[in-house]
């Protein structure tokens, strides 16, 4: 193959791609779709959520397992499956995996079975992902966070003597290195909110401890190449909503529009995400990753959040938003630069072109969890597909589908179910995901009437009852870990 050197090249590579890629993780969720760019890219799910009607998706039959306590344990366990080696095999070739998570032990799996893993090694990965180690990284590449520093806080007094020394003030937001946000940021302004959450922060050797600033949330997604770094639109967060999610702070959506932001907030957001690419690239990292901002609302400057160095929640908006159908998917270029074939695209006029407003158009996702302090049984849980809204406000499914594209408008919604029939419904749980056509929050960034239609609507067409006793000794735990 010659080298490529456009998108048509990568286009007529990926559609003519013999080499048998699979997507390992709970669900397709994160990169759904990409099966319709890729051939010969397959889903190994351990979720069912199409009910097997998704051509593309393989769902192994239930065998008894440890409990789960990450993603990484949940593809471990797949790898490990018999009916999911048996199909590997009999779909021949030589096989690549891609994961959401992976650890080390993922990684020997894959070489027992002589699969190729195309993402940066899990090691490399666990690094850039402390926060901390994401600090260092932005001050290398010159993209600033919050006013911060990075020391231990065994106490309050601790806390506040850090504080003083970077002259940050007594209203703080303390990080520790891994975790969701909603579970791993901490709101101190005094010590009765230290001692809140004294365990988790003093069991750190370092946090990170920032100024508190007035901001709003925003992500963006690029991908890490030799020719340098190409990146995608920038999202405004869904965070913290609480018809959506018990966790404040906690991730639960995202949009996608051309006045989001300001032509100002999306170039410097862009220059930022080019310039920790391209350092990630000096610290050995490369392909895709996501990066969050925190833009203050007092006087719009842009702070570096945090890294993802992986695909995440986003991504099933990134690569579905108008530049990638104009061109081509951003995870396509991700498979491209693992893929070993020789490659020198003009990075520069991509991203130029990407950055212009024709290329962002109006699409919304909502993760709904189960709000409620309450454990229970699904007895009938809505279908993967297609959902319609009534104008009084009511939902009823319309059709099976497994295409978002398929929304003809705003009164149209996909929804991609994860908790079915006989799962626990506890607090925490992931339910669905919802993706629709515009917007789901208004101008102050609080959930619209016709976004908490569609949530209640969907929430309604779920039906539950109580646990026996028995079954009350092998339920989830509230905060269970999110496998989105």
């Amino acid at each position: 193959m010659k080298t490529i050197r456009n998108v048509a090249d990568l286009r007529v590579v990926m559609h003519r791609n013999e080499q048998p890629i699979y997507f390992i993780s709970a669900t397709n969720f994160n990169l759904i779709g990409i099966d319709e760019w890729v051939r010969n890219f397959k889903f190994i799910s351990y979720i069912d959520c199409f009910d097997g009607r998704h051509p593309n998706v393989f769902v192994p039959s239930e065998i008894p397992h440890a409990e789960f306590e990450s993603i990484e344990d949940i593809n471990n366990y797949l790898l490990q499956h018999k009916e999911v080696i048996d199909y590997i095999k009999r779909r021949g070739g030589r096989a690549v995996a891609t994961f959401l998570m992976f650890d080390e032990t993922t990684e020997e799996i894959c070489n027992d079975l002589g699969i190729e893993v195309w993402f940066p090694k899990a090691s490399l990965r666990q690094r850039c992902d402390n926060k901390m180690e994401t600090v260092r990284i932005g001050n290398k590449a010159k993209v600033p966070s919050v006013p911060n520093t990075l020391a231990g806080a065994k106490s309050y007094e601790e806390l506040l003597a850090a504080a003083k020394k970077a002259g940050i003030g007594t209203d703080l937001v303390v990080q520790t290195a891994f975790g969701d946000s909603g579970h791993t940021t901490f709101f101190i302004a005094s010590e009765d909110d230290y001692n809140k959450h004294a365990k988790e922060i003093s069991a750190e050797d370092e946090v990170k401890i920032m100024k508190r600033i007035k901001c709003r949330g925003a992500t963006m997604e690029a991908c890490a190449t030799k020719s340098g770094t190409l990146v995608g639109p920038l999202l405004t967060e869904v965070v913290g909503q609480p018809e959506l999610t018990p966790y404040k702070g906690g991730w639960c959506g995202n949009e996608i529009f051309p006045g989001a932001f300001s032509e100002t907030i999306r170039a410097k957001a862009c220059d930022m995400a080019y310039r920790f690419g391209n350092q990630l690239v000096k610290e050995g990292y490369r392909g895709y990753f996501d990066l969050d901002f925190l833009i203050d609302i007092k006087d719009n400057e842009v702070y570096l959040g945090e890294l993802n160095p992986r695909i995440c929640g986003a991504s099933s908006m990134t690569n579905h938003a108008a530049f990638a159908y104009a061109d081509a998917p951003l995870f396509m270029f991700h498979l491209m630069e693992f893929s070993g074939i020789k490659y020198k695209i003009d990075v520069e006029e991509l991203n130029n072109r990407w950055a212009q407003k024709e290329f962002i158009d109006s699409w919304s996702q909502v993760v709904i969890k189960a709000t409620d302090n309450i454990v229970d049984i699904v007895t009938h849980a809505p279908s993967s597909g297609i959902y319609r809204m009534a104008p009084d406000g009511s939902v009823s499914y319309d059709r099976f589908d497994y295409h978002r594209q398929a929304i003809e408008n705003e009164q149209e919604a996909f929804f991609l179910r994860i908790t079915g029939p006989g799962d626990y419904r506890y607090e925490g749980a992931d339910l669905g995901i919802l993706i629709t056509r515009g917007r789901v929050m208004n101008d102050e960034f609080d959930l619209n009437e016709r976004a908490l239609n569609w949530i209640k609507g969907i929430k309604r067409l779920y039906a539950t009852k109580p646990l026996t006793e028995v079954q009350r000794d092998d339920t989830p735990s509230s905060g269970s870990f999110k496998i989105l």
